[in-house]
């Protein structure tokens, strides 16, 4: 039976990007296991999970209730019902802690993402970066390396992950995409200028600085700059089959329905810009992996 593992924080990962690739994977017989820094049970953003408090009166402990643009924001029936089972499932229930994660005890990884507070210990902590660079470097006796997939903010942790092949980033010289500008600031601009106004950078997990043009801070901008040329960032291209539903931000793919999606590979290396993408990631990655 395969092993894959899925790091994860402790708090406020994405369950899309968590759940959809475990359902598909345990559902095929793929046999997942998480990690969370310490070994204790990782949550997901329960922003995402409910939609409460992503409206403007989301502030106001009884009216949060009622939720309207919320409703949009979070995750979909496919993946909160995917959370629920995963949520029961024994390997997310005891994980595993970073400093126990090896190499040879997998045959794949998948890196989510997350954007509230809470995922920043999972995106900054350097045993996972040296275990994902790990990752990345190993071969087989025959060349091959094991497939890796990475979504959203989980891009950056590939990013920040350093080869001990050559002290770059082990996504120098690699084709990628991940969460893109376009996508960030609209998320970021719903709930600055009224969705969740009083928590204006709760998509924004990493804001820029004094003097810094705006999206420097991007995860697009930070994954681009440790690339070996800026156009290895594939974004969705003008003109491509059904962009606006990949583009657009108002569509996520299905089981059954891959077009919203926008899924780059390079080798055994595969990624994703947002939750839309997760079920196509997901099932280029289960073939990959067989």
């Amino acid at each position: 039976m395969k092993k894959v593992i899925i790091p994860i924080s402790n708090h406020d990962f994405d369950p899309s990007e968590v759940a959809i690739p475990w359902q598909i994977l345990n559902d095929n017989g793929v046999a997942v296991y998480f990690a969370t820094p310490d070994g204790n049970l990782g949550q997901a953003d329960p922003l995402m999970l409910s939609g409460e408090g992503l409206d403007p009166w989301g502030f106001i402990p009884v009216l949060k209730k009622i939720k309207l643009i919320g409703l949009t924001l979070r995750a979909d029936a496919n993946a909160r019902k995917a959370y629920s089972q995963l949520e029961q499932d024994a390997n997310f229930k005891q994980p595993l802690s970073y400093q126990d994660l090896k190499v040879d005890d997998f045959d794949g990884l998948i890196l989510p993402g997350g954007h509230a507070k809470g995922i920043k210990p999972y995106l900054e902590d350097k045993t996972l970066a040296t275990f994902v660079a790990d990752f990345f470097d190993h071969q087989d006796a025959q060349g091959s390396h094991k497939p890796i997939a990475a979504v959203c903010h989980g891009v950056l942790v590939a990013a920040r992950a350093i080869s001990s092949k050559n002290g770059k980033s082990c996504l120098y010289g690699k084709k990628t995409t991940g969460l893109t500008w376009q996508l960030e600031k609209t998320a970021w601009q719903v709930t600055k200028f009224g969705a969740r106004f009083w928590d204006s950078s709760y998509y924004r997990t990493y804001p820029e600085n004094p003097g810094e043009p705006a999206g420097y801070r991007s995860t697009q901008a930070e994954i681009t700059r440790v690339l070996a040329n800026e156009a290895d960032f594939v974004d969705v291209p003008k003109g491509a089959p059904d962009y606006f539903y990949k583009a657009s931000g108002f569509f996520r793919d299905t089981l059954s329905d891959e077009r919203p999606a926008h899924v780059v590979q390079c080798g055994n290396y595969l990624s994703g810009r947002w939750p839309g993408d997760v079920h196509t990631l997901a099932k280029r990655f289960l073939a990959l992996l067989q």
